[in-house]
């Protein structure tokens, strides 16, 4: 079933009585060509793209809960590629134009909506920082705009320009970034694949892994063995837990980001606005919600929530930025569980045991990555051989020395 226009006036003018589930519920099957790990976006866009890009039927994607309740629906739904590497300016890049089609590619409203994010400079060196970066972003073929302190007063006249520590100098603008409904990815990419004959079995945990000879027959879960010639992790913050049972320690740790909405709101931000010297960022939903969040919470969990000193933390930088916002109430918060990698950048590989492959480590990437994540991650169970844009996400990048630091953001508390 498409949706469009002329369905939507026929179901209302007949009661709505013509819609169908918009994916099925399947028992999982004795095998499988590929299983996948994690009905989370990048599960499903790397189920939807294996089977429209490279003709993959026998595939399965299975999640412990329900599908959509880890990352992808606990994020502040950002979407951008102002990247300065190129190890991952190619990447995001191609992430970006994926969502620029990724409504016609899924017919689905996800609600892409490009209004544009500018991350703010206080002082010359962050000016010279900010233009290199904008110069390696428009040499990959992505949009940059250097703003002085008029151009973004023009924007964002409320901003705090005159604060005695980080007075706004100005900023780097992409003006295709923007957010995207993050629940509608993964309800679009789940019905897209699931169209396409990809089962999705929901309430199944993995409990271990059946390796023998160093190969990978399958997975065991909670609903039985599911056998299977490929075998694809993609769960996240969970990784660390999951790879354990493959007898494998990663270099991965998993740490809690924390998410905020205010109560609704007047329109005030035409855009997003990231503020790394209080390390803030915000946009505002089309319910009028401010979105925004902050730093990590300093200590290793997988827990979905947070602590209260993190609230206090990003609350006092969206003041510092933001005094108007003072009386606005926060109306509901949340936790994600951030897989940090050590050098900030993500893994897309094969692992040393036959049939298994794992996708993780995305550390605050992970949602803008979510299309080329899937298409990668897809090429490479499907091909054996990495994407173009993702050679430089392999293991042993960490013991050869070709980290990708973007910018020290990685899991030791002295880079972030």
């Amino acid at each position: 079933m498409r949706y469009s226009g002329l369905k939507v006036i026929k179901e209302a003018l007949t009661g709505h009585k013509g819609w169908k589930p918009v994916w099925r519920d399947p028992d999982p099957k004795p095998d499988y060509d590929i299983v996948i790990i994690g009905a989370g976006g990048h599960g499903l866009a790397t189920a939807h793209y294996l089977a429209k890009v490279f003709g993959e039927r026998r595939v399965a994607v299975i999640e412990k809960g329900w599908l959509g309740g880890g990352n992808v629906g606990r994020n502040t739904t950002i979407i951008r590629s102002n990247y300065l590497l190129d190890g991952n300016e190619p990447f995001y890049e191609f992430s970006l134009k994926l969502w620029e089609g990724l409504e016609q590619d899924l017919n689905y409203n996800a609600m892409v909506s490009q209004r544009g994010i500018l991350n703010l400079f206080h002082n010359d060196p962050q000016r010279d920082a900010a233009t290199r970066r904008g110069n390696a972003m428009r040499l990959n073929g992505a949009d940059a705009e250097l703003l002085d302190t008029d151009g973004v007063r023009a924007l964002y006249p409320f901003l705090n320009f005159d604060d005695a520590r980080f007075p706004i100098r100005g900023g780097l603008l992409q003006r295709r970034g923007g957010t995207v409904r993050h629940d509608a990815v993964a309800w679009g990419y789940a019905r897209a694949a699931d169209s396409r004959g990809v089962d999705i079995i929901q309430n199944c945990e993995v409990t271990g892994f059946r390796i023998e000879n160093g190969k990978c027959l399958g997975v065991e879960t909670s609903r039985g063995f599911i056998g299977a010639k490929k075998v694809g992790a993609c769960v996240a913050g969970s990784s660390g837990r999951l790879m354990a049972k493959a007898g494998m320690r990663l270099p991965i740790e998993s740490h809690v980001l924390q998410a905020f909405v205010s109560e609704g709101l007047k329109p005030v931000l035409p855009g997003v606005v990231t503020y790394g010297a209080g390390h803030f960022y915000v946009s505002q939903s089309d319910k009028g919600g401010l979105v925004f969040g902050g730093d990590l919470d300093g200590y290793n969990s997988y827990a979905q929530r947070g602590n209260l000193p993190t609230v206090e933390d990003v609350a006092e930088g969206g003041m510092s930025l933001m005094p108007i916002i003072g009386r606005a109430r926060l109306l509901r918060m949340w936790g994600g569980i951030m897989d940090m990698s050590m050098d900030g950048s993500p893994i897309i590989d094969r692992t040393d045991i036959e049939g298994l492959y794992f996708n993780g480590g995305w550390c605050y990437g992970g949602f803008k990555a979510t299309p080329a994540s899937g298409y990668a991650y897809a090429h490479l169970l499907a091909t054996g051989t990495p994407h173009e844009t993702a050679r430089a996400y392999r293991f042993d990048r960490f013991r050869r020395g070709y980290m990708i630091d973007e910018k020290g953001m990685g899991a030791q508390p002295n880079l972030h």
